[in-house]
Formats: structure tokens, C-alpha cells, sequence
């Protein structure tokens, strides 16, 4: 089985507005409609209103509706239908994204002259204010198109959705319960002890409601993080109205309380946006696939028990049921996906906090937006970052690189499990769900920023190492020890507090800032083609070493047949594969076949245009200024007849198996294996006899192979050949009973058996043309030579490189050609020459024909031995064909192989020894259980802590807040707080 897929290298930078969407963790189309508007399950899909709807960007002004509560800040106000975002100039301050259906009321405040403001009261009773900075024919417009996109959320209804959507948050109870700040010191975490039974709540909630959740919450404070949650929330909105204000990064850094972080997960991440958008969709693709078994299915069954065994939900079938539907929702809804391994370390971990439907959404956003190609079959996006992550260190560690180098251990295989898991697998559970709040609030960085900062904090220890080993226990000693004292000799007691986790976060945000998006962004670009390269080939070799068997062809010549058919697939990928539903397909006890890519009757044109002489029409042109080789594509039955020819299975797709054994039965033959060949290519009954019909079809077959040789030979070869085969075709019909042997023979319908294999063979042993052909010229026109391959979109981002693809495409080569092709008819030297697809005759002299095979008695008398049984006939030429002749030709130039496709015996390089650890990531993917994550009893929980804080972090975070700029004058921020008292226009 193969698989081979050439997205990677059709990969394209995204545009500003998808970079605009991903940054304000925009949801896209769940079920993107097919050609005829259909979903993915066949359902219709109804034109989106929003698609129609104009999309704009002001500068605007937000101030918070509560007056001293928050600075005002300059930035941008993005109109997206359905959503309105914001974000501060710094792009990182302040930001929002705010469903239009979640807005109450829009009012245009009564302020100075020439100042245009806004006044947008929200679902949870909030008021911002948003001043626009913008000339006044752009804020009016803008205004319009706000009025236009409110008015269809009107009409579709989604304001009503909101009240019921919102009720399954636990942020609705958190605030609904807890008293408002000035009514007294009532206990703020009381909220977080509310039974979800309590009234008529509904929110969703993890595994962790039942089988606690891990971690002392006394140690962790649960108290007073819900505290300081419960004031944030009712003052800034919360899951689907949240505003993200420089303290909520900060609070985020110090840790979410358990209860509320499955909800702050996926406001963040814009998982929130896709389950609103989409409600009953994880039950309904549940019950479509209801007992359906596939290879996903299976490797998923086989890691459930492997997934955080050591937490007490999976060791329980609810923990395991539910982690099953989930792995299994996500693979039946991204077939191409499928399953990867990791998946279900992430799942699980999620499912701790969420319910499934909350973890199905969530695991959807970071497969496919926030860690693109982490977990697809090929693992690109892991290795890509993992290249990625090595370069960091080269540049912000060299000493650590450079001794790594020496000692050969390879960075990047360490480091897998890190960003596969999310540092799940290799620290406690409780400090790696700090780590995943960071990565949901900001982004992947935080993965990089936090592996730099693990080998700057051992760099000492990392210096002493001398191999993987040491590498591997050095790491797993130091995040056992996470929870230590980082200063334990200390003699001011508030070093001796931090811990060494405390630690890592400060290193990671401080000294690592430097590491930014665009940071991320650029490297991926610089590494991209590389790790294209890289996996191609892995995958390549994969692709041989898969095959059934090689049949006579050396690995090297399958590797040439790889690359041809690889570039096929590039030029016309082949259409996606298309499952029936699961009731028609298999049974709980039949599991379906793994996917093989096929390709279909265009994608084999090309491919056969690749290897075959007579498959491609090539021009060589010269016009004076250049000379260059047109090629182009043929058409003709004969491609078509092949193709379904070597579909044996009659799929009406051809796999790389296919295509190896198809070659192989033409490309090895002798003179009468390749006649027998053509004769069964033809035979369309498969009955052992050519129709007059089959006759005329095989001679046009062989007119369009020698269509471009030189001369009449090949032509005169061919018109003898249909002389011959009728004349002995006639002939040897047999007469009724008694006729005189002299007479005509009898008249046969065109679609009657005529001839068979032993007068085939025979008509054309009778022209020394035919037989050469025959006999070594049609198995060389199938030439393995190295293809080269096209050479991947630049990633040159730049303006010079956006210009230079722009003017490097191919229709533009076209217009050139033609230009100077014109010029060269105009000064005399263009011409065209056509080259032949054997080539053997260079002159116009035609060979001397034989004879006719056909004696005077032969032609008087029928022959009754060739009237036998196609098995009859056939039976002498089964020793011939066991066997190879000396004459057989199989041409495989030795040409060094071009370096934009990689020979099948080539290394892998720059990284084999990453593709070995993803093969075997099992065994890398161990997790050491940790005491510090096992679920304590909270209810004991004292509020006496409530006002204490980590106060090592919380120093760093507020040096963190400090930094925000709000890109105001004081002038410009007294107007924007004066507006916050501002009545709207009467």
C-alpha cells in the first residue's frame, strides 16, 4: 500500500486576510460544499449571507464602558461578518473578537465636534466604547456595513441561539453566584464548590467533575484564581463576549482554576466560535458512522489504554468511551487525517477539562490551525517546527548547539515529544496545563520560547553529556523536580518560594521574548523545501518497500517510476478518495482497507507521457533567439486501452502496484511475448480471437505509434499488415460442409472472432519492420530516466519575490515563446522538428518487404490447426514466455538523478534520524508518571490563602504589563474616557 500526496509541495503562504481569520481565531466552513453545493455528508448547503457581506478595517479607540477600570487603547476594528474584532496597535495589549449576534445595541454618542464614536452594549451588560480615528465618508461607511452584517444576524436568528449556548458555560454560574466586591468579603471561591447540579445549570464540564482533577487545589490555589477570575469576568465579558485586556494574559500566566479552564481554552483557541456555529454536529457524525471499522478505528483502540494511564478516568470505560467517540468523531470528520499517534495524549489531557463535544472542537482547532501538520500522516508540521527549533538554538544557545554537535545528539529528536504532547508526556500534568494556557492564549510560540528556556536553565549539566541517554535522564530528572525550591539555599525566604517551574516561566517570557510570531513564521519559511525534500524521499522509499512485489525491476528502476508518477500527481492530483457510508461498507467484524492512493485516466496520461516515447508529442523549436522542447500530452485510444488494461482489480484507478506490474509485463518482453501482449491489449472479449473490428483498432494503435517517424516505412509496414491479416483471415475461415475449398470465403459480422493469436503472430513475422518493432523496438520506447521535477513555489515573501512570481508563471513563458517564435518567422529561422518515438529510420528509403507468408495451397485450402482453442494456440508460446530472450531491451539510462527529486537510495538528509524517531514514536512517547499529579480532595480547601498569589510570577507579569503601550497622548486618552459619560444622539 502507497500513499503519496503532493500537498505539501502545493503549499502557499496565507494571504492577509487568512492571517487576519487565524490571529482572531476566526472559525472557517465546517462542511466546505462540493461542486453541486453539497456538505461533506451530501447534505445541501445554502449560500453563506455573510459570503456577500463587504469586510472593513478603521482605526478606532476602545475604552471599557466602566470608568477607571481599564486605559484606553488605539488600534484596529475589524468588521468580519459574523464578527466583529478588535486589536491594540501593540497586537498584543488588548484584543477581542465578539460574534455580532452577542451585540444588544449600537448608539452613536453626542461628543465634540468631529469626533466619531460608538457605544456597543454587549450580552453580559457590558458597554464599550469605540471612538473611529477615520476620516468621516470611512466611518459612515463602516457604520453601514456594522447596520447591513446586524440586520442578516437579525433574520438568521442567532441572537436567539445566544441564551441557551450561553448556559453551558461555567462562567455563567461563576459570576451568577459569587457576590458582587463591594457587598462585602463574602468567599469568592464559593462559586467553585457549586455542585453542577445546583438550579437549572447546564454548563459542560470534563472528566475531572467525577475523578477529580490533578493536583492539590490547595497548592495550586484554586481560591484565589477564582477570585481574581470572578472579578475579571463580570467586569470584561466572558466566553463569548470576553475582552482580552493586558491582566488577562496576566492571570493566564499564573494559572486558570480547574473548573474554568476547559471554557478559557476554547474561548481562546476559537474552538468556542466553531461548537456556537455548529450545535448537535458531534452527535449527529457520531450517529452517521455508528459502527464503523476502518484503520484509524484500529489505532485507536490500540493506544486508549496508553492514554495517561496513571490518571483514574482511564481507568475506568467511562474515561475510555469517551476518549474513543472523540479520536473517533476527529477522524471520521478528516478522513485524510485520520489518526495520528499523540492524538490521543492530547485528547485525553483535554477531555480532563471539557466535555466531549467541547475537547471534539478543540482537538479540530489545534490540529488544523494552531499545529498545522503536527498530526498528519507525514508529521510535517512536527518536523518542520522541529528543524525550526534546532536553528533557534544554534542562534540563541551556540555553545549548547555546538556541544550537541560534538556529542551527536540530535536536538530535534529530544525535543519531539515536547511539542507533540505539548509537554504533556514529559512534565506533570499540572505544569504542563500551565504551559498549554500560555500556548492557547498566545500562540505556539510558547512551545519554542519554553524549550529554549529547559536548555538554558541546564546548560551547565547539558555540557557534561555525552550522548542521548544522558540527554533523555538529565530532562527527566528536571521535570521531575519542577515543583523543587529554584533557590533552596537562599536566605530571602521569597527565593526560596519560586520553584524551578516558576523558573522556567520566567525565562521563557522574559529572556525569550525575542521569539515572536513572525520569528516562527520566518523560519518556517527558510526551512519549508527542505523538509518537502526530506520527507518526499522518506516517503518515496516507503512507497517501494510497500509494494507487493518489485516484479523484475531493480529498486533503483522503481524508484524512477516513483519519481514519474510523483510528478504526474503533481501536474494532475488525483481526486480525493470517496467512501461510501459506513452501513454499506463493512461490519463491526470487516474492517476497511487502508487508504492507497490511485490514480485515475488524466493523471495516467501524463505519468505514461513521462516514461513512453510514443505516449508524448515533442517539438524541438528553434526561432533564432532560442531552442527549447515543446512537449505535450497525447491523446489517443491506445492510452486508454492501456490504462484499463493494467486495472486488474477494475477500479477504474491504476495504484503504484498496478503500475509496476503493468510495466513490468511489457517492458522485459522478447519478440513473441510483446506480439502475444499486443494481441491480448486488443482483444477486447478476452476470448483468444481479434474481430475485424479489433483488427482496424490495433492498426490504427500502430499508426499512432510511428505517427512522427521518418519516412514511409513504418506506414508501408502497417498497410501491409492490414492486407495480410485480412488475406489470411479470410482465408482461413472455415466453409460449410461441402463447399468447394476454391470459393469465397463466407461473410462475418466485423464483431465476430476473425483471427487469432497464432495467425497474429504469424501476419506479422511476414514484415521485417513489424517484427524489428516487435522484437526490441517497442519495449525501449519505455524509458526509465530520472524525471525532473517541478521545482516548489518560491516562499520568498518579500516584495522583489512577490513580483518575480508574479512574472515566473507559465502563461507568461507562453507569451514569450510565442513572441519570439514570431519574430523568428518574421527573420526566417523558425522551425519546428518533430521527434520521432523510436527513431531507427533517419532517411526516406523504405525497406525491401518480405514475401507473403501466404503459399498458393495455403490460399485454396482453410488450415484447420488454426482454428484450435485459444488455449491450444497459446500453449506453444508458454515456454517462450517463461523465459527471458537475449534480444529483450529494458533502457535505464545511468543519468545522475536530479537533485529536486532524490534517488530511491539516497539519505534523507539533512534529519534521517528524525523520521526514525517519528516511526518509532511509541517508544518515545512514554510518560513517567509523577506523584505531584495525583487528584487531592479540595473540599478541605481554606480561603485563608486567598489574597496570595505566586508572587514569583506575578513580579515578572507585572514587569510584563508595564511594557503595553496605549498608543495614546494624554490628551487623546481624557477624550476617550469623557466618552465613556457620553449620552447617545437623540
Amino acid at each position: 500500500m502507497a500513499t503519496i500526496s503532493p500537498h505539501l509541495r502545493n503549499f502557499k503562504e496565507p494571504t492577509k486576510d487568512q492571517l487576519t481569520h487565524l490571529f482572531f481565531a476566526l472559525p472557517t466552513a465546517v462542511s466546505p460544499p462540493d461542486a453541486n453545493g453539497n456538505g461533506a455528508n451530501g447534505e445541501k448547503i445554502p449560500s453563506s449571507p455573510e459570503a456577500e457581506l463587504e469586510k472593513m478595517e478603521i482605526n478606532a479607540v476602545l475604552s471599557l464602558g466602566v470608568q477607571g477600570e481599564e486605559d484606553s487603547y488605539a488600534g484596529k476594528l475589524y468588521l468580519l461578518p459574523p464578527y466583529l474584532a478588535f486589536v491594540s496597535l501593540d497586537r498584543k495589549s488588548v484584543r477581542f473578537t465578539l460574534p455580532l449576534c452577542t451585540i444588544r445595541r449600537v448608539e452613536r454618542l453626542n461628543a465634540r465636534a468631529g469626533i466619531y464614536a460608538l457605544s456597543l452594549s454587549l450580552w453580559h451588560g457590558m458597554k464599550i466604547v469605540v471612538q473611529l480615528t477615520s476620516l468621516r465618508p470611512t466611518a459612515d461607511l463602516f457604520c453601514s456595513l456594522l447596520r447591513d452584517a446586524l440586520k442578516v444576524e437579525l433574520q438568521k436568528g442567532h441572537m436567539k441561539a445566544v441564551k441557551g449556548f450561553v448556559k453551558t458555560c461555567y462562567s455563567e454560574l461563576l459570576v451568577a453566584n459569587t457576590t458582587a466586591p463591594e457587598n462585602g468579603d463574602e468567599k469568592a471561591g464559593e462559586a467553585s464548590k457549586t455542585d453542577d447540579t445546583t438550579g437549572d445549570s447546564m454548563y459542560l464540564g470534563g472528566l475531572g467533575l467525577k475523578f477529580k482533577f490533578p493536583g492539590d487545589a490547595k497548592k495550586l490555589r484554586e481560591a484565589s484564581k477564582t477570585k481574581l477570575w470572578t472579578n475579571y469576568l463580570r467586569t470584561h465579558g466572558r466566553n463569548l463576549t470576553l475582552l482580552r485586556y493586558p491582566q488577562c494574559t496576566r492571570l493566564i500566566q499564573v494559572g486558570l482554576p480547574n473548573r474554568l479552564r476547559g471554557e478559557m481554552w476554547e474561548t481562546l483557541s476559537g474552538s468556542l466560535y466553531l461548537r456556537f456555529e455548529n450545535p448537535g454536529y458531534y452527535e449527529r457524525l457520531l450517529a452517521e458512522h455508528q459502527g464503523r471499522i476502518n484503520t484509524s478505528t484500529e489505532e485507536i483502540e490500540k493506544d486508549l489504554h496508553r492514554s495517561l494511564p496513571e490518571y483514574s478516568a482511564y481507568q475506568s470505560e467511562e474515561g475510555i468511551s469517551a476518549l474513543r467517540r472523540v479520536l473517533q468523531a476527529y477522524s471520521f470528520k478528516n478522513p485524510e487525517t485520520g489518526y495520528c499517534q499523540a492524538m490521543n495524549i492530547l485528547a485525553a489531557a483535554i477531555l480532563i477539562y471539557m466535555s466531549e463535544e467541547q475537547a471534539f472542537w478543540l482537538l479540530e482547532v489545534i490540529c488544523d490551525r494552531l499545529l498545522p501538520g503536527y498530526y498528519s500522516p507525514s508529521m510535517h508540521g512536527t518536523l518542520l517546527d522541529q528543524r525550526v527549533f534546532e536553528s533557534l538554538v544554534h542562534r540563541c544557545l551556540p555553545i549548547i548547539y555546538d556541544h550537541c554537535q560534538e556529542v551527536d545528539v540530535q536536538l530535534s529528536v529530544a525535543s519531539l515529544p515536547w511539542f507533540l504532547s505539548l509537554f504533556i508526556n514529559s512534565m506533570p500534568m499540572v505544569f504542563a496545563f500551565r504551559i498549554m494556557d500560555c500556548f492557547f492564549c498566545m500562540g505556539p510560540r510558547v512551545l519554542f520560547q519554553v524549550g529554549l528556556a529547559i536548555l538554558k536553565i541546564n546548560g551547565e549539566k547539558l555540557l557534561k553529556i555525552q550522548d542521548d541517554g544522558q540527554f533523555i535522564h538529565l530532562m527527566r530528572e528536571y521535570f521531575a523536580s519542577l515543583g523543587d525550591s529554584a533557590h533552596p539555599h537562599s536566605s530571602d525566604p521569597r527565593a526560596r518560594a519560586i520553584t524551578r517551574f516558576q523558573e522556567l516561566l520566567l525565562v521563557s517570557f522574559r529572556e525569550f521574548a525575542v521569539i515572536t510570531d513572525d520569528t516562527i513564521f520566518s523560519e518556517r519559511r527558510k526551512y519549508r523545501s527542505e523538509i518537502v525534500h526530506s520527507i518526499e524521499s522518506f516517503s518515496k522509499r516507503s512507497a517501494i518497500r510497500n509494494l507487493r512485489t518489485l516484479e523484475r525491476f531493480t529498486k533503483e528502476q522503481a524508484g524512477l517510476i516513483y519519481d514519474a508518477l510523483f510528478k504526474a500527481i503533481c501536474i494532475e492530483p488525483p481526486p480525493a478518495v470517496s467512501l461510501p457510508p459506513a452501513s454499506l461498507l463493512t461490519t463491526r467484524d470487516q474492517a476497511e482497507e487502508r487508504p492507497e492512493t490511485r490514480i485515475g485516466l488524466k493523471t495516467f496520461k501524463i505519468f505514461l507521457s513521462e516514461i513512453c516515447t510514443w505516449a508524448r508529442t515533442e517539438k524541438i523549436v528553434t526561432n533564432g533567439f532560442q531552442q527549447r522542447v515543446d512537449r505535450e500530452v497525447a491523446e489517443h485510444e491506445l492510452i486508454d486501452r492501456l490504462f484499463y488494461f493494467w486495472d486488474t482489480s477494475y477500479r477504474g484507478a491504476l495504484s503504484f502496484q498496478d503500475i509496476v506490474s503493468g510495466l513490468d509485463g511489457v517492458m522485459f518482453n522478447d519478440l513473441m511475448e510483446n506480439i502475444e501482449w499486443f494481441f491480448n491489449l486488443h482483444d477486447k472479449n478476452k476470448d483468444g480471437y481479434l474481430t475485424k473490428d479489433d483488427v482496424l483498432t490495433l492498426s490504427e494503435s500502430l499508426l499512432f505509434i510511428f505517427r512522427h517517424e521518418v519516412g514511409d516505412a513504418y506506414l508501408g509496414a502497417v498497410s501491409r499488415f492490414m492486407s495480410n491479416a485480412f488475406e489470411y483471415g479470410d482465408t482461413l475461415l472455415p466453409r460449410p460442409e461441402g463447399a468447394n475449398p476454391d470459393s469465397e470465403a463466407p461473410q462475418i459480422e466485423s464483431n465476430q472472432p476473425y483471427i487469432n493469436l497464432a495467425t497474429f503472430r504469424m501476419v506479422v513475422l511476414a514484415d521485417e519492420i513489424l517484427e524489428s518493432f516487435f522484437e526490441t523496438d517497442f519495449s525501449a520506447t519505455f524509458r526509465l530516466e530520472p524525471v525532473p521535477l517541478q521545482d516548489m513555489p518560491n516562499s520568498n515573501s518579500g516584495f522583489l519575490g512577490g513580483i518575480w512570481q508574479n512574472i515566473a508563471t507559465d502563461d507568461n513563458r507562453k507569451i514569450l515563446h510565442k513572441f519570439t517564435d514570431e519574430i523568428g518567422r518574421a527573420v526566417g529561422k523558425h522551425q519546428v522538428f518533430t521527434r520521432p518515438a523510436i527513431g531507427k529510420y533517419t532517411t526516406l528509403e523504405e525497406p525491401k518487404a518480405r514475401e507473403s507468408i501466404l503459399t498458393p495451397t495455403m490460399r485454396r485450402s482453410t488450415s484447420k490447426t488454426s482454428l484450435t482453442s485459444p488455449s491450444e494456440t497459446s500453449a506453444p508460446t508458454s515456454d517462450s514466455s517463461s523465459t527471458l530472450s537475449s534480444t529483450s531491451t529494458l533502457t535505464v539510462d545511468p543519468v545522475t538523478p536530479s537533485p529536486s527529486m532524490p534517488s530511491a537510495s539516497a539519505d534523507y538528509s539533512p534529519m534521517p534520524s528524525m523520521f526514525q524517531a517519528a516511526a518509532s514514536a511509541a517508544a518515545m512517547m512514554e510518560r513517567t508518571p509523577f506523584a505531584i499529579d495525583d487528584a487531592k480532595d479540595g473540599e478541605d480547601e481554606s480561603d485563608e490563602e486567598s489574597d496570595v498569589e505566586d508572587d514569583g510570577v506575578l513580579d515578572e507579569v507585572d514587569a510584563f504589563l508595564e511594557a503595553h503601550d496605549s498608543g495614546l497622548t494624554d490628551a487623546e486618552r481624557e477624550l476617550a474616557q469623557d466618552l465613556i459619560n457620553a449620552e447617545p444622539v437623540k
